[in-house]
């Protein structure tokens, strides 16, 4: 989620008044996690489980009131590295085969299979996404953190957040000056080129880690960046998180109802 998006404005739409935004951070990485856990643990084939689904994340989205072109953007380019899984979903055995060419094969399971996959996808991006458009990056590691994080985990990504646009920026500038010494010319020294600097910034990396750490300590660093004001729940959060838990229960009753 991190490499295509200028400059790495993660939260472009966190300073926005709407009623999702008026959550605090907890709630709605709460609310979040519930529904994508009830997203993901839904068998296959459950339409009518996902349609009420989709009606919360359509909610979600439209009260959150973020940028839609920059979230569906994201979803997209997501959506290109997952679709490498979902095709393999399409091939698997099982039903009646509507399509065969040598050992390719398309069965009815496996469209239904990718179906199921596909829709749990998207709905689980469109969710994340929404929730790291609308929460500040402080916030929402400020908010793991409360619900039992571990911290190291959320001080790794903090540091990931932080320090990934400076290694990038590093590798433009090394490509740059191979660019300057005509070192780009042919994709056979491209490939060269790009391997040998990819082993310098993982040196580079190490080294300037080591620094940077030193000096954050030296600077009171306790893990977390800080959070200028912590904010505390209200009845505003008390019902999303009610209406939240409505809404996965009447997805999994309806999955449950319709089995037997």
């Amino acid at each position: 989620m991190l490499l295509h998006i200028g400059a790495f404005h993660l939260d472009v739409d966190s300073k926005q008044a709407s009623p999702w935004h008026h959550l605090v951070p907890k709630t709605r990485v709460l609310c979040t996690l519930l529904l994508l856990f009830a997203i993901a643990l839904t068998p296959n084939g459950r339409w009518w489980t996902w349609t009420i689904y989709a009606i919360g994340v359509g909610a979600i989205v439209l009260l959150s009131r973020a940028t839609l072109s920059v979230l569906f953007k994201r979803v997209v380019v997501e959506s290109v590295f997952i679709s490498v899984v979902l095709l393999g979903t399409l091939f698997r055995g099982g039903g009646v085969v509507l399509w065969h060419w040598g050992w390719l094969q398309i069965t009815t399971e496996g469209l239904w299979v990718l179906g199921s996959v596909t829709i749990k996808a998207l709905l689980s991006l469109l969710l994340a996404n929404v929730l790291v458009l609308t929460t500040s990056v402080p916030e929402l590691l400020h908010a793991l953190t409360v619900l039992r994080m571990p911290p190291l985990l959320v001080a790794i990504l903090a540091s990931m957040y932080r320090y990934i646009a400076v290694l990038i920026s590093e590798f433009q500038s090394m490509q740059r000056a191979a660019l300057s010494r005509n070192l780009m010319g042919s994709q056979h020294w491209q490939r060269l080129v790009i391997g040998n600097m990819f082993g310098s910034l993982f040196i580079r990396t190490l080294e300037r880690g080591e620094r940077v750490h030193q000096a954050m300590l030296s600077r009171g660093y306790e893990g977390l960046p800080p959070v200028t004001v912590s904010k505390s729940g209200n009845r505003r959060d008390v019902i999303a998180l009610t209406l939240t838990a409505v809404l996965t229960v009447l997805g999994q009753g309806i999955y449950l109802f319709s089995i037997v």
